[in-house]
């Protein structure tokens, strides 16, 4: 039985833009309906979302006969989580925080097994398909997707070593705690955000690596892609239901 492929981290490489949604709803139901809505990628955010192993298990199992690629952002950046994370079959993380290259390094570490890294063992997980994926441990690798997130001004001093670190596959920019950091919180849309947030996505597809974001609007959307990011998601599972049916009740409302 073959590895499943990493089709997000070939796009990644090969230049491929990759359009995705954040999901919030913690629903397997909800999972299934947006694999195959469109997006080229969904995450699955454990970070911000009540996400735990268990939950994050059946979404992926759902999602398996999709057509979006899962991505799923871990609670901290934690070797036994990402352990854990990994037995699942989880082949794609965003690493949510990463201050510096060291940082960094740890991320890719917890997800390599030794003498590359300090991933711990399992005979037969989901990962690799319960024991029947022929030379695993030596194919892992190459279907591993690790994506980090800078998401303060220290990390974005930082990229450049960061984007060198042997195994990060792209640097997703976090707008909402970058404008924290800045002292504009809750403004992601401010100039000065905004010129920094151009400048670190020129730095890091000046090293050779693919930048992501996260967006709410459509219009931010193609802006950051015609900035040159690889990888853009607009919107969430949790918006998408709040405002339109917000809408909806409204529509339906009016006039009443």
């Amino acid at each position: 039985m073959d590895l499943p492929i990493n089709t997000f981290k070939r796009a990644l490489y090969e230049g491929r833009t990759q359009i995705g949604l954040w999901s919030a709803l913690c629903s397997n139901i909800v999972a299934e309906v947006l694999a195959d809505s469109g997006f080229d990628w969904i995450l699955i955010d454990a970070e911000h979302a009540p996400n735990d192993v268990g939950t994050v298990l059946i979404q992926l199992q759902v999602m398996a006969a999709g057509q979006a690629t899962p991505i799923v952002r871990l609670p901290w950046n934690d070797p036994i989580l990402i352990k854990r994370y990994l037995d699942i079959g989880t082949q794609s993380f965003l690493v949510p925080m990463v201050q510096d290259a060291e940082e960094a390094r740890r991320a890719v570490a917890a997800t390599r097994y030794p003498p590359h890294g300090l991933r711990g063992v399992a005979v037969g997980p989901r990962a690799n398909r319960y024991g029947r994926v022929k030379d695993y441990f030596r194919q892992a690798d190459r279907e591993l997707c690790v994506l980090v997130q800078v998401e303060t001004r220290q990390a974005l001093a930082q990229i450049e070593a960061i984007a060198a670190v042997e195994g990060v596959d792209g640097i997703f920019i976090g707008p909402s705690d970058l404008s924290a950091d800045m002292g504009y919180l809750g403004d992601n849309g401010h100039p000065e955000v905004r010129r920094t947030i151009e400048d670190a996505i020129a730095r890091i597809l000046a090293i050779g690596k693919a930048p992501g974001i996260l967006t709410g609007s459509e219009d931010d959307g193609r802006h950051w892609l015609k900035q040159g990011c690889t990888f853009v998601a607009v919107g969430s599972d949790l918006g998408l239901l709040a405002r339109q049916s917000e809408a909806l009740a409204a529509r339906l409302k009016q006039g009443l």
